[in-house]
């Protein structure tokens, strides 16, 4: 075998349909389109979510609630996952810059410390938020928190 005697599988190709192109073609007067109607005309497209004529589901649907162009969005990153950070870095000290460097948050991204799992080291942690639990937590262990 070489690749000037490769050819498609037997059965895998078909003839092209040559569309429009006189009645002996056996495609030509509606060419496939059928009689009348929108679709046999050229340049149709129907729009995104039409129905033909039934109320589309986006407009039955109700509408509810709004959104609100103020809100802030924060990355939840929790005390268990501070202190396997302690114990595999070594670190003494969380801010989003180390958040950052070790994958834990994006650019631009803000964070809050929320208070899931043990924390057993004291460490220094400044975060944009932090939960009251996490405060309390982080305190308790003689670490300190700081909003920035």
């Amino acid at each position: 075998m070489s690749l000037n005697n490769l050819k498609p599988a037997k059965g895998s190709t078909h003839r092209q349909r040559r569309i429009g192109r006189g009645q002996g073609s056996g495609y030509g007067g509606t060419a496939t389109r059928g009689h009348k109607g929108a679709k046999s005309r050229s340049g149709y497209s129907k729009k995104i979510g039409f129905e033909g004529g039934q109320m589309p589901l986006q407009r039955r649907a109700p509408k509810y609630g709004f959104t609100n162009i103020n809100r802030v969005e924060y990355k939840a990153v929790n005390l268990d996952v501070i202190q396997q950070l302690v114990d595999r870095k070594n670190l003494t000290e969380i801010n989003p810059e180390v958040l950052r460097a070790n994958g834990l948050l994006g650019n631009r991204e803000l964070v809050k410390i929320l208070g899931r799992g043990e924390l057993t080291a004291k460490i220094s942690v400044s975060a944009h938020k932090f939960s009251a639990t996490a405060k309390a937590e982080i305190e308790s262990k003689g670490g300190d928190c700081s909003e920035i």
